[in-house]
């Protein structure tokens, strides 16, 4: 006989007397007609058959814990209910009913004890609708961290995987498959505590029912099909390679050019390839050559695995490498810097300032004493400190100039785009030059000035760290900074639409996703043109003390850097702002790049959601040789769709270290970026929700320049999934003087962004959940 879901209480009635791997409460099910015939003999009759001390009076609605819809959480449950309380508790949980008929039921059990952990099981990952095990939980006695979303783990398992994990976490999973072959395989959602020990004797089922999914669950086979082809990918490229310093390497979606941020975790294959194209296939590494680091040409920077992309961070952490540093120090560097990141996997957006010594700076002794406690020599210290402090006066000389010639680059980049767009050639042809011009005196130039403004954000951050400046004085310095970004706040109440839209219309929120409207495809989308005026922001002038000056000259002059303190602080205003601004100069070709495609595919009869599956490369091939377009686009959109089919059913950690990482892995929390010295309550509103913008903290999983329309709704806080310290949105929100948490990760995201209020504090590096 095929299992029935029933309500709650029904339901692990049921299995109380079926299921061996985990044990089920006793219990008393109340009807609605028994409780109101009879109020204290049924509570007299709850209290002979449950004996303890504490109950939960929990809901058994009829209509919880359906097929076509859960309502979990939709109804009262009352926890610690003394003897006395129970009646009372019994009212309220039905009185939270919307309908109440003699069949409806209250369900309860005696209030479990000594718990060490409590959580829900998935039997397939909402997400993904594959059929993952996945395990939220919490360590600790409080049964409703997890199911009220103020908190816990997770973990992933591929079913059928080999699980070298916590015993616990192997009695849950053993649970779960008994329960889908009872239930008929049927997608399930479990809510279990362990108390005691971790056997399965302490573990208890406190709740089954059906999984809501929005498609059809993936089969099981075909899942693992798919990440066996990864595991061998990995097997194959985590080895020791010829031409790059380090035995093994390790994946992450967020180091280096953190593509979770800019493209997302399963971009579309047009984004992908595009990202790939301008940036992560060959331009990075050139440039990166260019400002005075080991040769990495040839090497591509990001994979992607079915669809899902990733950073090779050993190719990364070579790029890091000065290129006249000993590379026998080199190889040892990388080593060390591979072994810190697998040790502590929070750091992954944080490479740079929490593990990477890529440049010089003025707390260079503390940063190398690391070093030296991980069996770095005094000489390969000094070899160390001596190539940093060559690479990055080269950078920042004034003399050397290397800002000024990429600054002259990024400026013919306007006047080659607009001959282009006049010149009358077809919509291949400029598409291709647009791509080539963006890739040359776009993506080239500005992937230098993003260096040279790290170096730039570096040396502050080491002057607070040192003493010299204070996290007052660093906020004063972001928030003077005067970026292209900012200037569109003012201009949105300054100019006249058109003239707002000529200059600022190309951005588009995704600025790699064509399905993303620009600016001026759909101004009334993203701005009010109506609305309040500028609210001019309470800015208090950077300027250093004579001390401070004094003090500055003295450590530059020690650190032999070939600056003054003028020319120094200059250079890290300027590289910042630069790096800005021509992030806004190339992004203008791709956007028009992006529009030329969306024109092209409509005259083939292709929407743009369609010509989101279809990689540059076919239409890059279609200006080079002849062929026929509509064949070569459709069957490219047709690839396109499997390869996102494949993205989109898989769930992979941020962080590979091990081959084994695909089958079974835990999602770390996150270090957040807390980006300025200031605190904010309020309420809390997704993107999506343009009338509630002003005066909210707005949660967005990522966010890049397109995004930028957000800071003229007076937003007040920010909160992202993704991002680093030196992203885009730390930038902006640092120049604007917005408190915001840049790259929560996934885990604190989630709960953050579903509450209804949140404390930000970044002084003190905390946010709470208010309601």
């Amino acid at each position: 006989m095929s299992f029935v879901f029933a309500t709650k209480g029904r339901t692990l009635e049921r299995l109380s007397t079926e299921l061996t791997t985990a044990r089920v409460l006793p219990m008393v099910i109340v009807s609605h007609l028994q409780w109101i015939a009879n109020k204290n003999g049924t509570t007299l009759a709850v209290t002979n058959h449950l004996s303890c001390d504490f109950y939960i009076v929990r809901s058994s609605c009829k209509s919880e814990d359906q097929k076509s819809q859960s309502l979990a959480g939709a109804f009262l449950t009352i926890q610690n209910v003394p003897k006395e309380d129970i009646g009372k508790s019994i009212d309220l949980v039905f009185d939270s009913y919307s309908y109440c008929d003699d069949d409806s039921e209250v369900l309860i059990q005696p209030m479990l004890s000594n718990v060490l952990r409590s959580g829900v099981i998935f039997s397939h990952d909402p997400n993904t609708c594959s059929p993952y095990r996945t395990i939220s939980w919490h360590e600790g006695s409080d049964t409703s961290v997890v199911t009220s979303g103020r908190g816990g783990m997770l973990w992933h398992q591929v079913p059928g995987s080999e699980l070298s994990t916590d015993d616990w976490k192997k009695c849950v999973v053993s649970m779960i498959n008994e329960l889908l072959d009872i239930t008929g395989q049927i997608p399930i959602d479990c809510e279990f505590a362990i108390t005691k020990d971790d056997s399965s004797s302490g573990l208890w089922l406190l709740q089954v029912r059906p999984l809501i999914l929005s498609r059809d669950p993936e089969p099981v086979l075909m899942l693992q099909g798919r990440v066996r082809t990864i595991e061998t990918f990995l097997i194959r490229t985590m080895k020791p390679h010829p031409f790059l310093f380090g035995s093994r390497t390790i994946f992450g979606v967020m180091p280096d050019w953190n593509p979770a941020e800019i493209i997302g975790v399963r971009p579309r294959p047009l984004a992908l390839s595009l990202y790939r194209e301008l940036i992560t296939d060959s331009i990075w590494a050139y440039q990166r050559h260019n400002y005075g680091y080991r040769n990495l040409r040839s090497f591509p920077l990001m994979t992607h695995f079915w669809g899902q992309p990733y950073i090779d961070v050993r190719v990364s952490f070579n790029s890091f490498i000065p290129a006249d540093l000993d590379a026998t120090i080199g190889e040892k560097l990388v080593e060390y810097y591979l072994n810190q990141l697998e040790n502590h996997p929070h750091l992954h957006d944080k490479i740079e300032s929490g593990i990477v010594l890529s440049c010089y700076s003025f707390d260079i002794s503390e940063r190398l004493r690391k070093l030296k406690s991980n069996n770095f020599t005094q000489s390969e210290l000094r070899q160390i400190e001596v190539s940093l402090r060559h690479l990055t006066n080269n950078v920042i000389s004034a003399d050397k100039s290397r800002l000024l010639e990429d600054e002259t680059r990024i400026a013919q980049l306007k006047p080659k785009r607009e001959r282009l767009l006049n010149y009358g050639v077809d919509e291949l042809e400029q598409i291709f030059w647009l791509l080539e011009d963006g890739k040359r005196y776009g993506t080239l130039p500005f992937a230098g000035l993003a260096r040279a403004g790290f170096i730039g954000v570096q040396i502050i951050e080491s002057l607070v760290k040192i003493g010299l400046l204070s996290a007052s004085d660093r906020s004063n310095f972001m928030s003077n900074l005067a970026t292209v970004s900012s200037e569109m706040i003012s201009d949105k109440f300054s100019l006249t639409q058109n003239m707002f839209l000529q200059k600022y219309g190309h951005l588009r929120p995704g600025t790699y996703d064509i399905r993303s409207l620009r600016y001026d495809e759909a101004p009334d989308l993203y701005f009010d043109w109506n609305g309040a005026t500028a609210e001019k922001l309470a800015k208090e002038p950077f300027a250093l003390t004579e001390f401070q000056k004094k003090e500055l000259a003295n450590l530059i002059n020690a650190n032999q850097i070939d600056s003054t303190p003028n020319e120094l602080l200059n250079f890290c205003q300027r590289s910042i702002v630069l790096r800005e601004l021509s992030k806004f100069e190339f992004t203008k070709n791709i956007s028009d790049a992006l529009s030329l495609i969306s024109s092209f595919g409509q005259k083939l009869g292709f929407s743009n959601e369609e010509m989101s599956f279809c990689d540059i490369q076919t239409i890059v091939e279609l200006y080079r040789s002849p062929g026929d377009p509509k064949t070569a686009i459709s069957n490219a959109i047709d690839n396109g769709k499997i390869q996102f089919e494949h993205a989109s059913r898989l769930c992979l950690p941020a962080l590979v270290v091990h081959p084994s990482n695909v089958w079974s892995f835990e999602t770390p929390a996150s270090e957040p970026n807390f980006i300025t010295q200031k605190n904010v309550t309020a309420p809390v509103t997704s993107v999506d929700d343009f009338r509630r913008l002003r005066g909210s903290i707005v949660a967005i999983p990522s966010a890049d320049p397109g995004y930028d329309w957000l800071f003229a709704q007076g937003i007040s806080g920010l909160i992202t999934e993704w991002g680093g310290a030196n992203s885009h949105m730390a930038i902006r929100a640092g120049e604007l003087g917005i408190p915001a948490v840049v790259g929560a990760g996934e885990i604190q995201f989630r709960n953050w962004s579903r509450s209804l209020i949140l404390h930000i504090d970044c002084e003190t590096r905390s946010v709470e959940v208010i309601s």
